[in-house]
């Protein structure tokens, strides 16, 4: 078995409560719940932080599109899209 850690938080007893049914009709306890739903938390928000430092490096590189680039191609896009 993996180590766990006690982490303690206030939620208003609406969240509490819906988290309990949650934990119901899944069967399951409402511990495991909220560590179901902390770890796809960070899972998303880590992939988030990855995802904007992609495009700071790319920035930091100066791989960068001008505005009048992108409104060109965006242009381009929208008559090719009226064409269809």
């Amino acid at each position: 078995m993996s180590k766990t850690a006690v982490i303690t938080t206030r939620v208003s007893q609406e969240v509490a409560d819906q988290l309990d049914r949650l934990a119901a009709r899944l069967g399951r306890s409402r511990a495991w719940v909220v560590e179901q739903a902390i770890k796809r938390y960070v899972e998303e928000e880590l992939e988030y932080l990855a995802f904007i430092q992609v495009g700071i490096d790319a920035a930091d590189r100066g791989e960068l599109v001008s505005q009048e680039d992108m409104e060109a191609w965006f242009e381009n896009r929208r008559h090719r899209a009226a064409a269809e």
